[in-house]
């Protein structure tokens, strides 16, 4: 095999598994090639995901280590991403009974599902979760594609237990938006107790589901490193969670006027002329 056929296997092995930490000896027997050249094709990868701004690899030291490839954006691809998708979601025809937003289409876009997994990938990296738990259904999608950039297990919690699942620790919370007191519960052989979990919903009003999560990764003992939703809305102003990040915010939806309006939240707005790799 040729140096720039072993190079595009390589980057491919490695970008389809972020996180995933890859022996050297692994790559050497797998292309019939010396440990030092598959060092010096990694080199060139490196190289170039830097110049493209889109993921470095790490080489990790010691008997258990090797290489992996962590994805990285810039402040401004970041920004364009998420600015991208306000186009988007700010057609009038999204408006539904009720004040909410079609977002179906969203779950059945891979590709887009994707590159909103690895925004929120790149923005909790630095906080090292061991799990992504988020509650049935409509925020799975999302949950599942940021826990496949960070190579983690993806946790869901469920509205109602079945008998399938064993014994269960369950929480009673309030609905954000209907007042209602709602139920969630989680297996107890789905997350180890005393981890440290990033906790994940598609939208937010007053952030009642997050409060129930949170309430329930307390049963677990487990420690919550971050808060994340794709939307939420401006009001009500006081939300029943602290600590938290959107994407997009909706700025405001009149069913009558058929008005919609969204933009990017403030923390992404301020990485639009950043070419620093967040």
């Amino acid at each position: 095999m040729r140096r720039s056929q072993r190079i595009a296997a390589i980057t491919k092995i490695l970008v389809e598994r972020p996180h995933y930490v890859f022996s050297l000896n692994a790559f050497a027997e797998q292309f019939d090639a010396a440990k030092s050249t598959i060092s010096e094709d990694l080199t060139l990868i490196r190289q170039t995901l830097q110049e493209l701004r889109t993921g470095r690899v790490e080489t990790i030291s010691g008997a258990a280590g090797g290489v992996r490839y962590i994805p990285c954006l810039s402040g401004r691809q970041l920004w364009r991403r998420v600015d991208a998708l306000c186009t988007k979601l700010a057609e009038p025809k999204r408006i539904l009974p009720g004040g909410f937003i079609y977002l179906n289409d969203l779950a059945a876009s891979p590709a887009l599902l994707a590159e909103i997994g690895e925004i929120f990938a790149v923005r909790f990296a630095a906080d090292e979760p061991q799990y992504v738990v988020t509650i049935e259904t409509a925020g799975i999608p999302i949950a599942l594609m940021t826990a496949r950039s960070m190579n983690l297990p993806l946790v869901v919690a469920r509205r109602s237990s079945r008998p399938t699942e064993g014994s269960v620790l369950t929480v009673n919370y309030e609905s954000g938006s209907s007042r209602r007191l709602e139920t969630m519960s989680l297996s107890r052989r789905d997350l180890q107790a005393g981890s440290r979990v990033l906790l994940m919903d598609d939208f937010m009003r007053a952030g009642g589901t997050l409060r129930g999560l949170t309430n329930l990764m307390g049963e677990f003992d487990c420690s919550v490193v971050g808060k994340a939703v794709l939307i939420e809305t401006l009001e009500p102003q006081k939300k029943q969670v602290q600590e938290y990040i959107s994407l997009i915010q909706l700025e405001e939806l009149d069913e009558e006027h058929r008005s919609l309006r969204v933009k990017p939240s403030p923390w992404i707005e301020q990485q639009r002329d950043v070419d620093d790799l967040v």
